[in-house]
């Protein structure tokens, strides 16, 4: 039964992407009059992104002329995430669909391919300059471009030509609207330079998995992950223990826990320390693969941001604020 299980569970991906096809045969697009776009004036764009990530901003955007759905909410993990047979049925019904790529949501890179048969399918991230992206020791790259504030407007620059193309007719508002989007993400880089003033000797930032590299780079933050580039592997002894010697050390303040990953590990690290004679805090809870609830603060972009901002400058400071 345990074999039988596994054959099963193997093919639903597969599944998935033939239920996929079916529903795109039967969708039908609406022409507007002169034929030049798949769009209709009256009725809003359908747009499905996978993570929030993406999808608040694009509403924020998009205004009134965009309806947006995101398949991933908080606490959701896009690294092991697999689609349903509800997410299948949102996405056939969609004007266009935007993913992050980047080998961030890999378990549905049958599912886009199959997608983009019958409507705009598009990976932002692939459109960020290779050289400005971060790249472990195995050139595995770094998909969490959303924490470099200047890389993410590239790529919801990417998505918004993209809306652009299908509803030409709204192009001159979608343009108005990403540049004042683009205006406050410009000054939450601002807000966010408070972080140069954490002592350089404090400016570790330890956390369950590698989400932070873009973040670190941005900001002059040491980055430590636990876990790698993806949470799709173990945490071994040695991870553990290679970050409390690095605390032991360094004497880190505050380590801090993720809001889609479980927090025992990091709960491992901070009694590790202490067995040691090294008092090391709970910084907080960030955001990293997934944003906040809905209708809070932390469930936009840019208040998602701003909170680990935050959380990492209150942590870190110490008494030093």
């Amino acid at each position: 039964m345990r074999m039988m299980a596994k054959i099963v569970y193997s093919l639903l991906p597969m599944c998935f992407v033939f239920l996929l096809a079916a529903c795109g045969d039967k969708q039908e697009v609406t022409k507007i009059k002169d034929g030049g776009s798949g769009h209709s004036n009256d009725k809003k764009i359908k747009i499905v992104t996978t993570i929030a990530q993406i999808g608040e901003p694009l509403s924020v955007i998009g205004g009134e002329l965009v309806e947006v759905k995101s398949l991933m909410g908080p606490s959701v993990d896009p690294h092991l995430y697999q689609a349903t047979h509800g997410d299948i049925r949102t996405i056939s019904d969609a004007d266009i669909v935007f993913y992050n790529g980047l080998h961030l949501e890999a378990n549905m890179v049958d599912i886009f391919k199959e997608m983009a048969k019958t409507k705009p399918v598009l990976g932002i991230g692939d459109k960020i300059e290779d050289s400005s992206l971060l790249k472990d020791e195995n050139n595995a790259v770094d998909p969490h471009i959303w924490f470099d504030i200047d890389l993410w407007k590239q790529a919801l620059a990417a998505a918004v030509e993209e809306i652009k193309e299908f509803s030409p007719e709204n192009a001159d508002d979608l343009e108005k609207n990403k540049e004042a989007y683009f205006a406050e993400m410009d000054q939450l880089k601002k807000e966010a330079a408070k972080l140069a003033d954490i002592p350089k000797e404090r400016r570790v930032l330890v956390t369950a998995h590698d989400a932070f590299g873009y973040f670190g780079r941005m900001h002059g933050l040491e980055v430590v992950g636990l876990q790698g580039l993806s949470t799709d592997g173990e945490i071994g002894v040695s991870d553990i223990q290679n970050t409390i010697d690095l605390i032991t050390e360094y004497k880190v303040p505050a380590v801090f826990v993720e809001s889609s990953i479980n927090e025992s590990s990091i709960q491992a690290v901070i009694k590790g320390a202490r067995s040691k004679g090294v008092e090391v805090a709970l910084g907080g809870e960030l955001f990293s693969d997934a944003m906040g609830e809905a209708g809070k603060e932390e469930g936009t972009y840019l208040g998602m941001y701003r909170h680990n901002v935050d959380t990492i400058y209150q942590a870190l400071m110490g008494g030093n604020q």
